[in-house]
Protein backbone atom coordinates (compact mmCIF):
# COMPACT_ATOMS: atom_id res chain seq x y z
CA UNK A 1 0.00 0.00 0.00
CA UNK A 2 2.08 3.01 -1.23
CA UNK A 3 1.40 6.26 0.90
CA UNK A 4 -0.26 9.42 -0.13
CA UNK A 5 -1.28 12.76 1.46
CA UNK A 6 -4.10 14.52 -0.13
CA UNK A 7 -5.27 17.40 2.38
CA UNK A 8 -2.77 17.98 5.18
CA UNK A 9 -5.64 17.99 8.20
CA UNK A 10 -6.46 13.96 7.05
CA UNK A 11 -5.53 11.57 9.72
CA UNK A 12 -1.48 11.39 10.44
CA UNK A 13 -0.17 7.56 9.60
CA UNK A 14 3.45 8.26 9.25
CA UNK A 15 5.81 11.09 9.61
CA UNK A 16 9.40 11.92 9.25
CA UNK A 17 10.66 14.02 12.43
CA UNK A 18 14.06 15.80 12.23
CA UNK A 19 17.58 15.15 13.89
CA UNK A 20 20.07 17.57 14.92
CA UNK A 21 23.45 16.71 15.94
CA UNK A 22 23.77 15.17 19.55
CA UNK A 23 26.21 16.98 22.10
CA UNK A 24 29.05 14.90 21.33
CA UNK A 25 29.12 16.19 18.20
CA UNK A 26 30.45 19.05 19.59
CA UNK A 27 33.26 17.84 21.39
CA UNK A 28 35.86 19.35 18.90
CA UNK A 29 34.99 22.79 19.84
CA UNK A 30 38.01 24.23 21.82
CA UNK A 31 36.15 27.11 23.43
CA UNK A 32 34.68 25.89 26.53
CA UNK A 33 32.02 28.91 26.91
CA UNK A 34 30.80 27.99 23.17
CA UNK A 35 30.94 24.24 23.42
CA UNK A 36 28.71 24.06 26.79
CA UNK A 37 26.12 26.33 24.93
CA UNK A 38 26.37 23.83 22.32
CA UNK A 39 26.01 20.84 23.73
CA UNK A 40 23.30 22.76 26.03
CA UNK A 41 20.87 23.57 22.53
CA UNK A 42 21.93 19.96 21.37
CA UNK A 43 20.17 17.89 24.13
CA UNK A 44 17.26 20.41 24.52
CA UNK A 45 16.64 20.27 21.32
CA UNK A 46 16.38 16.20 21.62
CA UNK A 47 14.60 16.38 24.57
CA UNK A 48 11.98 18.42 22.66
CA UNK A 49 12.33 16.16 19.51
CA UNK A 50 10.92 13.22 21.91
CA UNK A 51 8.28 15.18 23.34
CA UNK A 52 6.82 15.71 19.85
CA UNK A 53 7.50 12.23 19.03
CA UNK A 54 6.05 10.72 22.21
CA UNK A 55 2.88 13.08 21.72
CA UNK A 56 2.80 11.83 17.43
CA UNK A 57 2.82 8.31 19.04
CA UNK A 58 -0.20 8.77 21.25
CA UNK A 59 -2.47 9.15 18.02
CA UNK A 60 -0.85 6.12 16.73
CA UNK A 61 1.92 8.11 14.28
CA UNK A 62 4.76 5.73 13.02
CA UNK A 63 7.41 8.36 13.05
CA UNK A 64 10.57 7.63 10.67
CA UNK A 65 14.28 9.39 11.57
CA UNK A 66 17.35 9.48 9.66
CA UNK A 67 20.46 8.06 10.85
CA UNK A 68 23.10 10.56 12.48
CA UNK A 69 26.84 9.04 11.68
CA UNK A 70 28.94 8.70 15.29
CA UNK A 71 32.05 10.79 13.65
CA UNK A 72 31.72 13.96 13.19
CA UNK A 73 34.47 14.09 10.64
CA UNK A 74 31.61 12.28 8.14
CA UNK A 75 30.15 15.41 7.98
CA UNK A 76 32.89 18.03 7.45
CA UNK A 77 32.95 18.84 3.35
CA UNK A 78 35.76 21.64 2.43
CA UNK A 79 36.36 22.83 5.56
CA UNK A 80 32.70 23.32 6.40
CA UNK A 81 29.76 20.43 8.74
CA UNK A 82 27.08 19.91 6.80
CA UNK A 83 23.79 21.07 8.69
CA UNK A 84 22.23 18.50 10.09
CA UNK A 85 18.83 16.65 8.84
CA UNK A 86 16.61 18.77 11.47
CA UNK A 87 14.01 20.05 8.65
CA UNK A 88 12.34 17.09 6.74
CA UNK A 89 9.96 19.54 5.50
CA UNK A 90 12.50 21.51 3.65
CA UNK A 91 13.32 18.82 1.27
CA UNK A 92 11.11 16.41 0.78
CA UNK A 93 6.88 16.51 -0.06
CA UNK A 94 4.24 13.75 -0.60
CA UNK A 95 1.92 15.40 -2.82
CA UNK A 96 -0.49 12.82 -3.82
CA UNK A 97 0.84 9.50 -3.75
CA UNK A 98 4.79 11.28 -5.64
CA UNK A 99 7.09 11.73 -3.28
CA UNK A 100 9.71 14.97 -4.04
CA UNK A 101 12.82 14.71 -2.28
CA UNK A 102 15.67 17.44 -3.16
CA UNK A 103 18.64 15.21 -1.10
CA UNK A 104 19.66 12.81 -3.67
CA UNK A 105 23.15 11.59 -4.56
CA UNK A 106 22.19 12.05 -7.92
CA UNK A 107 21.50 15.69 -7.46
CA UNK A 108 24.80 16.96 -5.87
CA UNK A 109 28.12 16.72 -6.83
CA UNK A 110 28.51 13.57 -9.70
CA UNK A 111 25.98 15.63 -12.11
CA UNK A 112 28.47 19.08 -11.47
CA UNK A 113 31.55 16.84 -12.23
CA UNK A 114 31.01 14.33 -14.61
CA UNK A 115 32.80 14.11 -17.83
CA UNK A 116 31.34 13.07 -20.78
CA UNK A 117 33.01 9.45 -20.37
CA UNK A 118 31.27 8.87 -17.27
CA UNK A 119 27.76 6.80 -16.57
CA UNK A 120 24.95 9.38 -16.75
CA UNK A 121 23.81 8.32 -13.06
CA UNK A 122 25.79 7.46 -10.16
CA UNK A 123 26.19 3.75 -9.64
CA UNK A 124 24.69 2.44 -6.55
CA UNK A 125 27.63 1.63 -5.14
CA UNK A 126 31.29 2.86 -5.13
CA UNK A 127 32.84 -0.45 -6.29
CA UNK A 128 30.08 -0.11 -9.32
CA UNK A 129 32.02 2.80 -10.33
CA UNK A 130 34.78 2.35 -13.13
CA UNK A 131 38.13 2.23 -11.08
CA UNK A 132 39.32 5.32 -13.49
CA UNK A 133 36.93 7.29 -12.85
CA UNK A 134 37.07 6.49 -9.04
CA UNK A 135 41.12 7.87 -9.19
CA UNK A 136 39.92 10.75 -11.03
CA UNK A 137 37.13 11.83 -8.44
CA UNK A 138 39.67 10.98 -5.35
CA UNK A 139 42.78 12.62 -7.36
CA UNK A 140 41.75 15.60 -9.26
CA UNK A 141 38.42 16.51 -7.27
CA UNK A 142 39.69 15.43 -3.47
CA UNK A 143 36.12 14.27 -2.91
CA UNK A 144 35.89 10.40 -1.67
CA UNK A 145 32.66 8.26 -1.46
CA UNK A 146 31.11 10.18 1.31
CA UNK A 147 30.48 13.18 -1.01
CA UNK A 148 28.87 10.88 -3.37
CA UNK A 149 26.89 8.80 -1.02
CA UNK A 150 25.83 10.80 1.70
CA UNK A 151 22.57 12.66 1.83
CA UNK A 152 20.75 13.34 4.90
CA UNK A 153 17.53 12.44 4.19
CA UNK A 154 18.52 9.17 2.51
CA UNK A 155 16.67 6.96 5.62
CA UNK A 156 13.18 8.77 4.60
CA UNK A 157 13.26 8.39 0.90
CA UNK A 158 14.05 4.50 1.49
CA UNK A 159 11.09 4.31 4.01
CA UNK A 160 9.01 5.88 1.31
CA UNK A 161 10.43 3.82 -1.90
CA UNK A 162 9.85 0.52 0.41
CA UNK A 163 6.18 1.64 0.57
CA UNK A 164 6.24 1.41 -3.21
CA UNK A 165 5.98 5.07 -4.04
CA UNK A 166 8.38 6.16 -7.05
CA UNK A 167 10.31 8.92 -6.14
CA UNK A 168 10.85 12.52 -8.13
CA UNK A 169 14.65 13.95 -7.51
CA UNK A 170 15.36 17.36 -7.64
CA UNK A 171 12.53 19.33 -8.65
CA UNK A 172 12.71 21.92 -5.63
CA UNK A 173 9.13 20.58 -4.94
CA UNK A 174 8.79 20.54 -0.97
CA UNK A 175 5.79 21.04 1.29
CA UNK A 176 7.11 24.08 2.81
CA UNK A 177 6.27 25.92 -0.17
CA UNK A 178 3.59 24.15 -1.21
CA UNK A 179 0.04 23.78 0.65
CA UNK A 180 -2.09 20.61 0.05
CA UNK A 181 -5.97 21.46 0.36
CA UNK A 182 -7.71 18.62 -2.17
CA UNK A 183 -8.22 19.51 -5.71
CA UNK A 184 -6.22 22.83 -5.09
CA UNK A 185 -2.50 23.41 -4.68
CA UNK A 186 -1.29 26.71 -2.79
CA UNK A 187 2.42 27.35 -4.28
CA UNK A 188 4.71 29.48 -2.13
CA UNK A 189 7.13 31.83 -3.20
CA UNK A 190 10.69 32.26 -2.18
CA UNK A 191 12.20 34.94 -0.71
CA UNK A 192 13.05 37.86 -2.95
CA UNK A 193 10.89 35.96 -5.90
CA UNK A 194 10.04 37.84 -8.92
CA UNK A 195 7.13 36.48 -10.09
CA UNK A 196 7.06 35.67 -13.43
CA UNK A 197 4.32 34.32 -16.14
CA UNK A 198 5.93 30.77 -16.74
CA UNK A 199 5.55 29.65 -12.76
CA UNK A 200 1.75 29.07 -13.64
CA UNK A 201 2.87 27.37 -16.58
CA UNK A 202 5.48 25.11 -14.89
CA UNK A 203 2.98 23.91 -12.36
CA UNK A 204 0.24 23.69 -14.63
CA UNK A 205 2.91 21.19 -16.06
CA UNK A 206 4.01 19.08 -13.26
CA UNK A 207 0.60 18.91 -11.62
CA UNK A 208 -2.26 18.80 -14.19
CA UNK A 209 -4.54 16.64 -11.93
CA UNK A 210 -4.79 19.63 -9.75
CA UNK A 211 -5.98 23.49 -9.55
CA UNK A 212 -2.54 25.60 -9.15
CA UNK A 213 -2.71 29.20 -7.15
CA UNK A 214 0.57 30.72 -7.17
CA UNK A 215 0.52 32.99 -3.70
CA UNK A 216 2.80 35.37 -3.03
CA UNK A 217 4.64 34.32 0.20
CA UNK A 218 8.20 35.75 0.11
CA UNK A 219 9.28 32.58 1.52
CA UNK A 220 8.37 29.27 2.84
CA UNK A 221 4.14 29.55 2.85
CA UNK A 222 4.04 27.45 5.90
CA UNK A 223 5.75 30.49 7.78
CA UNK A 224 3.29 32.02 6.37
CA UNK A 225 -0.22 30.84 7.20
CA UNK A 226 -1.73 27.42 7.92
CA UNK A 227 -4.40 25.42 6.27
CA UNK A 228 -5.91 24.42 9.81
CA UNK A 229 -9.12 22.40 8.73
CA UNK A 230 -12.03 23.22 5.78
CA UNK A 231 -12.98 26.55 6.60
CA UNK A 232 -10.11 27.98 8.93
CA UNK A 233 -6.44 29.49 8.37
CA UNK A 234 -4.12 31.13 10.22
CA UNK A 235 -2.04 33.86 9.17
CA UNK A 236 0.30 36.20 9.61
CA UNK A 237 -0.37 38.41 7.39
CA UNK A 238 -3.72 40.27 6.22
CA UNK A 239 -3.60 39.61 2.64
CA UNK A 240 -6.77 40.88 0.67
CA UNK A 241 -7.18 38.32 -1.30
CA UNK A 242 -7.66 35.14 0.81
CA UNK A 243 -11.38 35.49 0.06
CA UNK A 244 -10.60 34.42 -3.61
CA UNK A 245 -8.67 31.86 -2.78
CA UNK A 246 -10.21 30.19 0.38
CA UNK A 247 -13.77 31.63 -0.21
CA UNK A 248 -16.13 31.90 2.63
CA UNK A 249 -13.29 31.05 5.61
CA UNK A 250 -12.63 32.35 8.68
CA UNK A 251 -8.85 33.96 8.62
CA UNK A 252 -7.55 34.74 12.05
CA UNK A 253 -4.84 37.33 11.60
CA UNK A 254 -1.89 37.10 13.56
CA UNK A 255 0.11 40.63 13.13
CA UNK A 256 3.65 41.16 14.50
CA UNK A 257 3.85 37.73 16.08
CA UNK A 258 6.35 35.11 14.89
CA UNK A 259 9.21 36.01 12.84
CA UNK A 260 8.60 39.82 13.40
CA UNK A 261 9.41 39.52 17.13
CA UNK A 262 12.25 37.95 16.86
CA UNK A 263 13.57 40.50 14.36
CA UNK A 264 16.86 41.88 16.68
CA UNK A 265 17.90 38.04 17.48
CA UNK A 266 17.59 37.32 13.57
CA UNK A 267 19.62 40.28 12.49
CA UNK A 268 22.44 38.90 14.96
CA UNK A 269 22.19 35.78 13.19
CA UNK A 270 22.75 36.73 9.88
CA UNK A 271 25.66 38.70 11.13
CA UNK A 272 26.97 35.36 12.19
CA UNK A 273 26.73 33.99 9.28
CA UNK A 274 26.18 30.13 10.00
CA UNK A 275 29.82 30.03 11.82
CA UNK A 276 28.82 27.38 14.08
CA UNK A 277 29.09 24.87 11.17
CA UNK A 278 32.78 26.31 10.75
CA UNK A 279 35.59 24.70 12.82
CA UNK A 280 38.19 27.35 14.27
CA UNK A 281 34.77 29.74 14.31
CA UNK A 282 34.40 29.49 17.70
CA UNK A 283 37.04 32.05 18.97
CA UNK A 284 35.48 34.48 17.05
CA UNK A 285 33.65 37.40 19.14
CA UNK A 286 30.60 37.55 17.12
CA UNK A 287 29.87 33.84 16.93
CA UNK A 288 30.46 33.89 20.85
CA UNK A 289 27.98 36.86 21.12
CA UNK A 290 25.66 34.56 18.98
CA UNK A 291 25.09 31.53 20.91
CA UNK A 292 25.69 33.11 24.57
CA UNK A 293 23.23 35.84 23.79
CA UNK A 294 21.04 33.07 22.52
CA UNK A 295 20.55 31.58 25.38
CA UNK A 296 21.11 34.45 27.66
CA UNK A 297 18.59 36.99 25.95
CA UNK A 298 16.22 34.97 23.48
CA UNK A 299 15.24 31.27 24.49
CA UNK A 300 12.65 32.31 26.78
CA UNK A 301 11.68 34.70 24.93
CA UNK A 302 10.88 32.75 21.90
CA UNK A 303 9.47 30.05 24.18
CA UNK A 304 6.91 32.00 25.92
CA UNK A 305 6.19 35.21 23.77
CA UNK A 306 6.21 34.15 20.18
CA UNK A 307 3.13 32.15 18.27
CA UNK A 308 4.37 30.25 15.42
CA UNK A 309 1.54 29.60 12.57
CA UNK A 310 4.46 26.47 11.38
CA UNK A 311 1.70 24.02 13.45
CA UNK A 312 1.35 20.49 11.93
CA UNK A 313 -2.32 19.10 12.00
CA UNK A 314 -2.66 15.58 13.21
CA UNK A 315 -6.59 15.51 11.94
CA UNK A 316 -9.24 17.85 11.64
CA UNK A 317 -9.56 17.73 15.23
CA UNK A 318 -6.26 18.15 16.42
CA UNK A 319 -3.28 19.89 15.92
CA UNK A 320 0.31 20.46 17.36
CA UNK A 321 1.67 23.95 18.16
CA UNK A 322 4.67 25.71 19.93
CA UNK A 323 2.38 27.67 22.44
CA UNK A 324 -0.83 29.41 23.66
CA UNK A 325 -2.27 32.50 21.56
CA UNK A 326 -6.18 33.50 22.97
CA UNK A 327 -7.26 34.38 19.68
CA UNK A 328 -5.84 31.23 17.80
CA UNK A 329 -7.21 29.24 20.67
CA UNK A 330 -10.79 30.84 20.58
CA UNK A 331 -10.97 30.07 17.17
CA UNK A 332 -9.65 26.49 17.72
CA UNK A 333 -12.84 26.05 20.43
CA UNK A 334 -15.58 27.35 17.38
CA UNK A 335 -14.27 25.26 14.98
CA UNK A 336 -13.81 22.15 17.37
CA UNK A 337 -10.18 21.86 17.16
CA UNK A 338 -8.24 20.81 20.22
CA UNK A 339 -4.49 22.46 20.20
CA UNK A 340 -1.57 20.38 21.65
CA UNK A 341 1.55 22.68 22.82
CA UNK A 342 4.70 21.41 22.14
CA UNK A 343 7.40 24.05 22.14
CA UNK A 344 10.15 23.66 19.98
CA UNK A 345 12.64 25.66 21.66
CA UNK A 346 15.40 26.50 19.83
CA UNK A 347 13.10 27.00 16.14
CA UNK A 348 14.60 29.90 15.61
CA UNK A 349 18.54 29.08 16.21
CA UNK A 350 17.73 26.30 13.88
CA UNK A 351 15.36 27.68 11.63
CA UNK A 352 12.68 25.51 11.82
CA UNK A 353 8.86 25.27 13.34
CA UNK A 354 7.21 22.55 14.16
CA UNK A 355 6.08 22.02 10.76
CA UNK A 356 9.45 22.44 8.88
CA UNK A 357 10.54 19.58 11.30
CA UNK A 358 8.30 17.15 10.34
CA UNK A 359 7.53 16.05 6.71
CA UNK A 360 3.95 13.81 6.55
CA UNK A 361 4.28 11.14 4.55
CA UNK A 362 1.36 9.28 5.24
CA UNK A 363 -2.53 10.72 6.07
CA UNK A 364 -5.66 8.33 5.45
CA UNK A 365 -8.18 10.06 2.45
CA UNK A 366 -8.59 10.88 -0.58
CA UNK A 367 -8.63 13.43 -2.89
CA UNK A 368 -11.26 15.88 -2.44
CA UNK A 369 -12.82 19.01 -3.99
CA UNK A 370 -13.07 22.01 -1.31
CA UNK A 371 -14.46 24.21 -4.20
CA UNK A 372 -16.31 22.19 -6.70
CA UNK A 373 -17.60 25.40 -7.96
CA UNK A 374 -14.39 26.56 -9.19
Amino acid sequence: MTYSVYQHWDPLKVCAVGQSYPAHFYNFIKNSKVRSVMQRIADETEEDYQKLISLLEKFNVEVVRSKIEDDPEYYLRNGKYDPPPMCPRDHTAMIGDKFFTLNHKNSTPWNNLRGDSWPEHLPDSWQDIPENIRDEIVNQFGLSKKDFYNSRYDDINKQVQQAGNKLYYGMKINSAEHVRVGRDLYHGTKERQVLNPNMQKEYDQLFPEYRNWIVDTQGHADGFFCAVKPGLLVSLYNKPDYNSEFPGWEVVHLPNESWTKMSKFLGLKIKNGGKWWVPGEENNDEFTDFVETWLDDWVGYAEETVFDVNMLVIDENNVICNSENPKVFDAFERHGVTPHVCNFRHRYFWDGGLHCITSDLDREGELKDYFPDR
